[in-house]
């Protein structure tokens, strides 16, 4: 499945100009956005969890959210991101990582030279027809590729409550994970598991985060703005939102393949 397939109805310019949205900012992205839990990071490492330390390549690494996960389980990381911004904040905030720009469709590194590609919160912007044979390329025999997402538990009534104010004129079409297929012939069955996780967050930087979206990024200013100010409005008046620190609770969904 191509990458703009994952967005069904949604045209392959479209999709790519809202991939590229984040870089404007890059700065918020990497104070706002939420890290991974640890049991699910190691859950996409366990098939190459051997006796010798793996080497891993986040892909699509944005400003390094997933690798400084990664950095507390292995040691030897290398990350790939396209976009110059977000690269430029991945590099400030972890300039010991070798960080190297390039895209999921096109890898700047050898044959077989990892055993795991992790990817957070990005694979459903790649384009897998030619990403999947990319990832293939770059693993090991018997390496691992995986993809996590921090989806808000829309299970709880508030959080449910405000993922429908937080609605625009771009959301995206109804996804999910399971959606995306690594199969044949480079990948094997998919294994999906799912992780609790949460973020402490206030109503004002609750703002910020959904600012970094891209159905929030990609708007006009005026209606971003009246966005905003209606997600604040309910933030403000939600019993569990309204007052000081709370926590957010997330889903982290991940899923794996190995290299066939």
């Amino acid at each position: 499945m191509g990458g703009p397939s994952a967005f069904p109805g949604i045209d392959p310019e479209s999709a790519a100009r809202r991939a590229s949205s984040f870089g404007g900012q890059a700065e918020a992205y990497a104070r706002e956005r939420p890290d991974y839990p640890d049991a699910a990071v190691l859950w996409a490492l366990e098939p190459v969890r051997g006796s010798q330390p793996p080497r891993v390549l986040d892909l699509g690494a944005g400003t390094g959210k997933l690798t400084e996960v990664l950095l507390r389980h292995v040691t030897d990381v290398v990350a790939v991101e396209p976009d110059p911004a977000m690269l430029r904040q991945f590099r400030v905030r972890l300039p010991r990582v070798e960080a190297l720009p390039g895209g999921a469709e096109r890898i700047p590194l050898p044959d077989s030279s990892v055993d795991a590609v992790l990817v957070g919160q990005a694979m459903h912007w790649f384009d897998l027809d030619r990403a999947a044979p990319e990832m293939a390329r770059v693993l090991a025999p018997g390496g691992v590729v995986a993809g996590l997402w921090n989806l808000d538990d829309d299970q709880v009534p508030w959080v449910n409550g405000l993922k429908e104010v937080a609605r625009s004129t771009v959301s995206r079409t109804q996804w999910r994970p399971d959606m995306l297929e690594l199969g044949e012939p480079w990948f094997g069955p998919v294994e999906q598991a799912w992780f609790p996780h949460s973020q402490r967050r206030t109503a004002e930087s609750m703002v910020a985060t959904i600012a970094t979206h891209f159905h929030v990024l990609t708007l006009p200013e005026g209606d971003r703005a009246e966005l905003l100010g209606r997600i604040a409005d309910y933030l403000r008046s939600t019993p569990e939102t309204a007052r000081g620190e709370f926590e957010l609770p997330i889903t982290t969904v991940v899923i794996r393949a190995l290299r066939a």
